[in-house]
């Protein structure tokens, strides 16, 4: 029967190819063409220049949008696209898409086929000269001027440290002695003691010199004003944002120097003088620096799409496509030391206000001291999809609008973030997030590959307790997180959220090797009123603190997951309320050491059932259920109808949670796991 009707599809199809053909040719003749070899003075209708040297491409893609903005409706195609062929195109300013850019139809700028495109918002760094020790060194005009003093160096394409101190690792703080044993978290302060010989106040520069302090879940980057020798004590230019104790200790904590001139001893290093423009750079073992590619960032933002959200006046229909985004910073206002959390206020080096139907798709940003791309208020229908965030500053993807508060056209929902690759983010900025979603409702965050960071891999929502939310209709689902925290800072998350989130679904995500500081190495952790959130088939393994973890909320539904190895714990609930926390059914633990529950379950506002409880290790320990053992606990009401027994796995401990046939969980209603679709798809 199929091959009987194939011929009529066929011949019914022929009309529409033709149209399709049509439609194709009339695009082909609308593009617009940027090249290096480009002019401005030209139409951009070609490729390449022309023979006569009269006409050929661009040599700027701000050329073609005003090209576009310039075409008459009539002539324009269904989708209008600009070609952008190879090169480097550096930026003298962002290249910023307006209201007025929006011309009723899509509009691409896309890299010509089988080329990578580079938008460079840096400055070539030239003039090198080696002096003693093989340290060679250039000077940058802007930053002589007092135009420009970047914190990064990137030499043939690779990030290389500042200059500091201790080498690897952190000094410890000696003494805290302004600070209250009973100071709560948040107490700031703008000065500590310090070790003999840890801080010296003849160094060279010390206004350049930067104090970087790890604590609690965020970092203070802290400017020296002055350094006493005698009380060795080290005041700062700016208060830091939380107290400097190792987390919620009252024991002093770490921190590290950063751009000391007399650490500049190790291959890879470079210094900045701010005063003289002159950076001073050690080479890797054959590095030549007269023909090596050094440059620094010049611009905070590559690309804006800049509405108008209040006057209902948004950039509609333009995307980004296939392009490579490079060299942009941004720097904290000097009255500030760094965020509250997930370094929210550090912007994108692509960003959206007021934008509806736009969208960057298989992009490259990278060597960035920001975000990657950031979503912003008065934002719809925004697809971020297929790009690679690397090597940068902050997070991957920061996302959000007003809150329930404020006006509906400053409301951002329905973005899309799928199958993106974001990797060795938080070089600056060590709190930034895999995607850090805060006021965003009706998105969808999947099948994206998140991996060594130093924070939380995915965070969605940004209320505290059970007030209004516009965060809520969250699609969480099939990313893959992993080396998240690695150990730096504390209370954190593969996935984390926050608020009351009605119709939020953490569904199908591969999240393992989540490792703090301190505290707080969670697998999924439901933080400060995290409500009405279903959580399901996920796999959670090798997390420091546990698998989940719920500090406070109401009526979350924790089913069919997987749950194993943590190394302290393995769930969690922190805090006793006058209502369900959340119900937990048909869940797999498994774990060979810690806790299989930690915190309070005192008070009976809980439900636990159909799990199958999986203990591994000694088996001469007892298995504890909060206060004793799994009989009594049942006794009491709890899991009646779970299981203590080996859930049968076939290599778990080598990360395979496949269920042999016979498992006891099956038994129990659960489903076994599909992970084979986890992470970013073929495209």
């Amino acid at each position: 029967m199929r091959d009987v009707l194939r011929p009529r599809r066929v011949l019914a199809l022929l009309p529409m190819l033709a149209c399709l053909r049509l439609a194709h040719a009339a695009d082909a003749e609308a593009w617009f063409h940027v090249s290096v070899v480009g002019n401005d003075a030209w139409s951009g209708r070609l490729a390449e220049p022309n023979a006569a040297k009269d006409d050929g491409p661009f040599a700027t893609i701000d050329r073609a949008r005003r090209a576009v903005r310039e075409t008459p409706m009539r002539e324009t195609p269904v989708e209008l696209r600009v070609s952008v062929h190879a090169g480097t195109y550096r930026l003298v300013e962002p290249l910023r898409f307006l209201p007025e850019d929006s011309i009723g139809t899509k509009v691409i700028y896309e890299a010509a086929p089988g080329v990578r495109p580079v938008i460079d918002g840096g400055i070539r760094i030239a003039g090198w000269k080696r002096g003693d020790g093989g340290i060679w060194q250039a000077t940058v005009p802007e930053v002589a001027a007092g135009k420009l003093y970047p914190h990064e160096l990137f030499v043939n394409g690779i990030r290389r440290p500042r200059a500091r101190l201790p080498k690897s690792g952190c000094f410890t703080i000696a003494a805290l002695p302004e600070l209250d044993p009973k100071a709560p978290y948040d107490t700031s302060s703008d000065s500590f003691q310090f070790a003999e010989g840890d801080l010296r106040p003849d160094w060279t520069g010390i206004q350049d010199i930067e104090v970087v302090v790890p604590h609690f879940w965020t970092d203070s980057h802290l400017g020296i004003a002055s350094i006493d020798a005698g009380s060795r004590t080290v005041r700062f230019r700016q208060k830091s944002g939380r107290r400097f104790t190792d987390d919620h200790t009252h024991m002093p904590g770490r921190y590290w120097i950063e751009n000391v001139a007399e650490a500049l001893t190790d291959p890879g290093e470079w210094h900045l003088d701010r005063v003289t423009g002159i950076v001073r750079y050690l080479p890797m073992p054959g590095e030549d620096m007269t023909t090596s590619d050094a440059w620094m960032p010049a611009l905070s933002c590559l690309a804006s799409f800049d509405g108008r959200p209040g006057k209902g006046e948004l950039v509609s229909g333009v995307e980004l496509r296939g392009l490579a985004f490079q060299h942009a910073e941004w720097q904290l206002p000097a009255n500030q030391a760094g965020d509250s959390q997930s370094a929210a206020m550090v912007p994108g080096a692509i960003r959206f206000t007021g934008a509806i139907d736009c969208a960057v798709t298989d992009c490259v940003i990278s060597h960035c001291g920001t975000y990657g791309i950031e979503v912003g208020s008065g934002c719809h229908d925004i697809r971020l999809v297929g790009n690679e965030c690397a090597d940068l500053g902050a997070g991957g993807l920061i996302i959000g609008g007003a809150d329930a508060k404020s006006p509906d056209a400053l409301r951002t929902s329905r973005i899309t973030a799928t199958d993106n690759r974001l990797h060795h983010l938080g070089e600056i900025h060590r709190s930034g997030a895999g995607i850090l979603s805060m006021h965003a409702a009706e998105c969808v965050y999947a099948h994206n590959l998140i991996h060594h960071l130093y924070y939380t891999g995915i965070s969605v929502g940004w209320v505290w307790g059970y007030a209004p939310n516009a965060s809520h209709g969250n699609l969480i689902a099939e990313n893959d997180i992993h080396d998240v925290g690695q150990g730096l800072l504390s209370d954190m998350g593969g996935i984390y959220t926050l608020g009351v989130q009605p119709g939020t679904v953490i569904r199908g995500n591969r999240i393992h090797d989540v490792d703090s500081h301190g505290y707080g190495g969670w697998g999924i952790y439901t933080d400060e009123g995290s409500s009405d959130i279903v959580i399901e088939r996920n796999l959670v393994y090798r997390t420091k603190s546990g698998g989940f973890h719920q500090h406070y909320g109401r009526d979350n539904v924790v089913r069919n997951n997987i749950f194993a190895y943590g190394r302290e714990f393995q769930i969690r609930r922190s805090k006793e309320e006058p209502h369900q926390s959340f119900a937990f059914v048909r869940n797999i633990v498994l774990w060979n050491s810690g806790a299989l529950l930690d915190g309070t379950w005192n008070d009976g506002h809980f439900l636990l059932d159909l799990n199958c409880y999986g203990f591994s290790g000694d088996p001469s320990g007892e298995v504890r259920f909060s206060k004793g053992p799994f009989m009594p606990w049942q006794a009491a009401g709890n899991d009646p109808h779970s299981l203590l027994a080996d859930p049968c796995f076939v290599d778990p401990a080598n990360g395979d949670f496949t269920l042999l046939p016979g498992s006891p969980a099956l038994g129990l209603g659960f489903e076994p796991l599909e992970m084979a679709g986890v992470g970013p798809r073929s495209r």
